[in-house]
């Protein structure tokens, strides 16, 4: 399985879903309010506004939370957020991703950098491992939207890039400045969706043991949990033995 997935996978059963819910309004928050400040606060104007409203809907944050980070941002009392994206290593080898919203670039580098060190990684310079991902954007459906053939058909009518289909549900993944306009179009074909987002998609990925992965999963989520850090991206795979294990434990 691929580690991304893996991590949350085993995050969600450990039972941090509340938690991580309340936390991922929270992000959702900023980047709706860093996107109206930014732009117009008419999501039909702002691009990045409809995506970042999009991709909280489809989480399913309560509509007065989504109005209220707009006005913030309206009013003119809203912090002044900068977007960092952090690169390097975790250990084995593998290539990590974190995106930050933050309103104090010492601080959050300082704790995004004591997070690598802890758990034997090491972070790079911004470019460092970007080239081994594809930044994209990936669309999410339950398995009741519909057959695989059927949401096949409705992304490629919308020009998505990709289609996977299992028993869990469907991931559309598309251009990355095609985002907003696929993810609204397959909402007229196929309902809302379960997920909107940007995400950082690995071209290569690096298989890891059981030593690592649990260093990894640790890794990620102090990342996770850290209020600045906005999204984690990882390449590794993980085997389904050493999956069952890190899930059982």
């Amino acid at each position: 399985m691929a580690g991304h997935s893996a991590f949350k996978n085993i995050m969600h059963k450990k039972g941090r879903a509340d938690a991580a819910r309340a936390k991922a309004f929270a992000k959702f928050g900023r980047e709706i309010t860093v996107a109206a400040k930014m732009g117009s606060p008419d999501p039909d104007m702002n691009p990045r506004l409809r995506l970042a409203i999009q991709a909280a809907r489809a989480e399913n944050m309560p509509k007065d939370n989504i109005e209220r980070a707009i006005k913030k941002a309206a009013g003119g009392d809203a912090d002044t957020y900068e977007a960092i994206r952090y690169e390097g290593y975790a250990p084995g080898g593998v290539a990590v991703i974190a995106e930050a919203l933050t309103d104090n670039r010492n601080r959050t580098g300082g704790a995004v950098r004591a997070v690598f060190t802890k758990y034997g990684g090491n972070l790079g310079a911004t470019g460092s491992v970007a080239h081994m991902f594809a930044h994209v954007g990936e669309i999410a459906y339950p398995a009741k939207a519909g057959s695989a053939d059927a949401v096949l058909e409705a992304a490629i009518d919308v020009g998505a890039d990709d289609v996977l289909s299992d028993a869990d549900g469907h991931v559309i993944t598309c251009a990355f400045d095609g985002l907003g306009t696929v993810a609204g179009a397959l909402e007229e074909k196929l309902g809302a969706p379960r997920s909107v987002k940007a995400i950082w998609k690995p071209n290569l990925s690096t298989q890891v043991d059981e030593e690592n992965a649990q260093s990894i999963m640790k890794m990620l989520a102090a990342l996770e949990d850290d209020d600045d850090v906005q999204n984690v991206y990882a390449n590794f795979e993980i085997s389904d033995e050493v999956l069952k294990k890190l899930t059982a434990a």
